[in-house]
């Protein structure tokens, strides 16, 4: 068997946070941090940190700063040698604002004219792209940057697929995006273009909220805003999915329970489809019990935390099983609400640690 090596294809963009939990107009003028963020990016980075082998591809421009993000993603040992550069574009921001107590976090984009948004299929070497790979994940944002970048994705799924590769994708709905179609609306475009990318994914992931903004599949007797989640309702979401998607070995839903900004309940499930079982995590005593998240650093790549990991449990067979799988996914996940940025620096012992019920958060001497 060749080595294992996951490959994640998606927009990076520069993401710029107001100091600590100021509001915008408290920040402007003043400093703002910089540092890089996007989804696929993000699954790449955590799974480097857990020890795999990893490569990204994008589009970015020809210049310092997405030369800064390669610099940084090469330190990280990410692969970024097969990265599409372009003459033309410009690397997307993102702004992030940093909710507190009952003050949700709020996010403003400028990503029009990104250069992975003006590029075709045609722009990339996809077998070049691909050579080496085993696993591939894409997301449901950078279809909706535009058509070009719809266009692509299901064109590199598709190519993945030819080449047998293992492919997850996770549906990741953007209510601020999905905008490229004039005169259709928002559910109609989700709809149809990831109907066409997820018949490829070998394993399906979404939050608690994506299967209902994407596919229009909702769980019974959920309330999210509410932070009440139906563990049977979305039982029968994942099941679903896995009739409309054949192919599909997994779905997996990440349950989160937001009692505030700062404080979180956070667990996950998982559909073994050959099995006809649903899995919960993390357990107390055989029972689902979320883990407690309070003072949250940074919530953003939670949810790409939690593909990482249930990405790099179900490759190693000492964690494959489906319920030992899915632990490690929801603490590689837990992790990472306690580190500011999009990235997830937690190592393998980290994970273990906390499946192993160290959570106390004690100094290490």
């Amino acid at each position: 068997m060749s080595e294992l090596t996951v490959a994640g294809f998606g927009e990076i963009m520069l993401r710029l946070c107001p100091e600590g939990r100021k509001r915008f107009c408290q920040a402007f003028p003043g400093r703002l941090e910089a540092t890089f963020g996007g989804g696929e990016a993000n699954v790449c980075v955590s799974l480097a940190c857990l020890g795999m082998k990893t490569r990204y591809l994008t589009a970015l421009p020809d210049n310092p700063v997405a030369t800064a993000f390669c610099t940084q993603l090469r330190g990280l040992k990410v692969d970024v040698d097969h990265i599409t550069v372009k003459p033309f574009g410009r690397m997307g921001v993102y702004y992030a604002e940093h909710g507190a107590a009952q003050r949700g976090s709020n996010v403003v984009y400028d990503r029009e004219g990104s250069t992975i948004s003006q590029c075709a299929p045609a722009d990339y070497d996809m077998d070049a792209m691909l050579e080496g790979v085993t696993h591939l994940h894409v997301t449901g944002i950078t279809p909706a940057l535009s058509e070009k970048a719809f266009q692509s994705t299901l064109a590199l799924v598709n190519a993945a697929a030819t080449k047998g590769l293992t492919i997850s994708c996770d549906l990741n709905y953007r209510k601020k995006l999905w905008k490229w179609r004039k005169g259709t609306a928002q559910n109609a475009l989700v709809e149809e273009c990831m109907g066409q990318i997820v018949p490829f994914a070998d394993y399906i992931i979404g939050n608690e909220e994506d299967a209902a903004d994407v596919f229009g599949l909702r769980a019974e007797n959920s309330a999210i805003e509410a932070g009440k989640l139906s563990t049977a309702g979305y039982e029968q979401v994942a099941r679903k999915l896995a009739n409309r998607f054949p192919k599909a070995k997994a779905v997996a839903f990440t349950l989160r329970q937001s009692i505030s900004a700062d404080h979180n309940n956070w667990g996950a499930m998982l559909l073994d489809v050959a099995k006809d079982r649903c899995f919960f995590a993390p357990l107390t005593d055989g029972v689902y019990r979320p883990y407690e998240i309070r003072d949250i650093v940074d919530r953003f790549g939670g949810g790409d935390s939690f593909c990482a990991g249930l990405i790099y449990a179900l490759l190693h067979e000492e964690f494959a099983e489906p319920q030992t799988a899915l632990a490690f996914a929801v603490a590689n996940s837990c992790l990472k609400h306690s580190i500011p940025g999009d990235f997830n620096f937690v190592s393998l012992k980290e994970v273990l640690a906390l499946m192993g019920g160290n959570a106390s958060g004690r100094v290490a001497r």
